[in-house]
């Protein structure tokens, strides 16, 4: 019994290594193109396996005297978009899940009614509404519609859902302020819901691509992926295959960066929902 339990849990493992290598086969062929002299791939389209290779797409990207600006606005608006959706979605999840107010079930309502709204429907009411506060260009016109997060709020609001009341209890009993309660008491309990959803509120707004398109018209105020997506006018035909590629492993090498530091805690974060 307990060898054909092994020889299944080998064939599992082999099956799921055979997944994964199907999964990584469009990233390594990325990296590998960006690896190619473009005039060789203008050429012929099956050399991405050996060599020659070339750092010459990268170098094309940094010379641009953009890039890092680029990169720096990236940064800035990723930060604090997930620093303010933290802060946001844990005050207003603990408002839903643990205080009585008229109206909560309406306006809680509202909220989920939003999940169900796509982003690109108000864009034109959005943008108006940055234009008239004098928001375009700038960084807070960049931020500030990403931290309306339904879901953040939605996924806060179930997990202090979850918590005992009776800790809630104590502590107001020991004469503690309703905010020392959710400073000390519960906010602690919902860290792992908290790294959850701050990676993934990371992760969307530097990928973000669509909202900097409409909110930056000047270079200076361009995203990584927007000013990056300027740099190819006309795709391959223009700037070719390889450079193209590079592009796409220029923008994903920071997100990269931080999944691999932050892994363990995902791990973490996500155990910790699920045991939930």
């Amino acid at each position: 019994m307990k060898q054909d339990r092994s020889w299944f849990e080998r064939g599992v493992l082999a099956g799921l290594l055979l997944l994964a290598l199907f999964w990584l086969l469009p990233m390594l062929w990325v990296l590998a193109l960006s690896l190619k002299p473009n005039e060789l791939l203008m050429s012929r389209a099956d050399v991405f396996l050996g060599p020659p290779y070339t750092l010459e797409n990268f170098g094309d990207i940094l010379q641009s005297s953009m890039v890092f600006r680029w990169l720096g606005n990236s940064a800035i608006v990723a930060l604090t978009q997930t620093a303010g959706v933290l802060v946001l979605s844990s005050l207003a999840g603990y408002g839903f899940a643990r205080t009585e107010f008229p109206g909560r079930r309406w306006l809680y309502g509202l909220v989920l009614i939003g999940l169900a709204v796509p982003g690109q429907a108000i864009f034109i009411p959005l943008h108006r509404m940055m234009a008239t506060l004098d928001l375009q260009n700038t960084h807070a016109g960049l931020i500030l519609p990403g931290l309306a997060a339904p879901f953040g709020v939605y996924l806060m609001t179930q997990y202090f859902r979850a918590i005992p009341a009776e800790l809630e209890e104590a502590a107001l009993l020991d004469n503690a302020s309703r905010f020392k309660t959710f400073w000390r008491v519960l906010l602690p309990l919902t860290l792992p819901a908290q790294a959850t959803l701050g990676i993934f509120t990371f992760l969307g707004s530097w990928n973000d691509y669509v909202w900097p398109l409409v909110i930056a018209t000047k270079p200076e105020m361009y995203t990584l992926t927007r000013g990056l997506a300027s740099m190819q006018s006309n795709y391959a035909q223009s700037e070719g295959l390889g450079f193209l590629m590079a592009q796409a492993i220029f923008a994903a090498a920071p997100v990269l960066l931080v999944y691999a530091f932050f892994q363990k805690f995902l791990v973490t974060a996500v155990a910790g929902t699920g045991r939930r």
